[in-house]
């Protein structure tokens, strides 16, 4: 029996970040969990794809663009089951048993989210993140998503948008559910404008979006 998860992982010069992702995913490898991994790259010009193609992926070009770059890679997948990615993430060690109960399940699932961080305002955000994902069914990418190609393509996939994609395509699946396992993330965007106020901004643009703001507009925001 093939393996049935492929991973999808968008990057954009993450030759910082990339490197310890790729190894966390080393105890899939082991379980016999992962068919293929593919890196869709968005325009890197540092060490981003040499380090993709020794730990063996399949390495999609395009234009930048989360969505977009999502959307690509999966296209380039074979497995039945999607695990995406954030560059930045490193799953702890025990996150195939997890993977493997969500995939019983048969649901899409994420992970709990950590910061490699510690402090009140890691500690709030993070809780945050979690509490929404759980309550409200929307977790973000920094989160993981464990998606069957089923449901992926009936929910038409990710959208061709620069933010917001995570949320585009979860609020189209079936409710996803927590995995027993922990995704940990770089804290630096938080770093660089202080906890609460990141936090705050994300909250507003998140509501945004809901409520109907042009994605491109908010990805400037975003960016600036």
């Amino acid at each position: 029996m093939r393996a049935p998860v492929s991973v999808v992982i968008p990057t954009l010069n993450a030759e910082a970040a990339l490197g310890p992702c790729l190894a966390s995913l080393g105890e899939g490898l082991k379980a016999g969990l992962l068919r293929e991994l593919v890196i869709s790259d968005g325009g890197s010009d540092d060490a981003t794809r040499e380090i993709a193609e020794a730990a063996g992926a399949i390495w999609i070009e395009g234009p930048p663009g989360r969505g977009g770059q999502l959307a690509r890679g999966v296209a380039a997948t074979n497995g039945v089951w999607l695990l995406v990615l954030h560059a930045d993430t490193v799953l702890a060690p025990d996150w195939p048993v997890a993977v493997l109960q969500g995939i019983e399940a048969g649901r899409p699932g994420f992970f709990r989210l950590r910061f490699r961080a510690k402090g009140f305002g890691a500690s709030l955000v993070a809780g945050w993140a979690n509490l929404r994902a759980r309550v409200f069914g929307l977790p973000f990418g920094d989160q993981g998503l464990l998606v069957s190609r089923a449901d992926y393509t009936a929910a038409g996939g990710y959208p061709d948008i620069p933010l917001m994609e995570d949320l585009a395509l979860v609020r189209t699946l079936p409710r996803p559910r927590p995995l027993a396992a922990t995704a940990e993330t770089d804290p630096a965007r938080y770093r660089a404008n202080g906890w609460l106020r990141q936090g705050a901004a994300n909250l507003w643009r998140q509501v945004r979006f809901l409520t109907g703001a042009d994605p491109h507009h908010l990805a400037r925001g975003y960016r600036d």
